[in-house]
């Protein structure tokens, strides 16, 4: 049987951070990609968060991941409608296009 120790949950974790940036730096034309990276970003957080919490046996990572879930579900859910209005009203969510919003 494997043991799974604190190492395997730090190199999840750091595969999918880099992933996560991996996908913001090579995709900048589709705003949804940028937004699922960011959310694999805080998903390797809070995995180590919680990987700590438990070896250290402090309930303060487990915290703090509820809130930065919170805070990622309402990040989602507030770009996706600003991503839906904007395409309303301009047929596009092309990254490069979106600077028109300025002024």
């Amino acid at each position: 049987m494997i043991d799974v120790g604190l190492g395997h949950y730090l190199t999840l974790g750091a595969i999918i951070f880099t992933i996560g940036i991996v996908g913001i730096f090579l995709n900048r034309k589709n705003i949804i990609v940028i937004l699922m990276s960011i959310e694999l970003i805080l998903l390797s957080v809070n995995i180590n968060l919680v990987a700590f919490s438990i070896f250290l046996n402090d309930l303060t990572g487990q915290i703090f991941t509820l809130f930065i879930l919170t805070v990622a579900a309402a990040e989602a859910a507030i770009g996706l409608a600003i991503i839906v209005v904007y395409y309303r009203n301009s047929s596009t969510i092309r990254v490069e296009e979106i600077n028109s919003l300025k002024g």
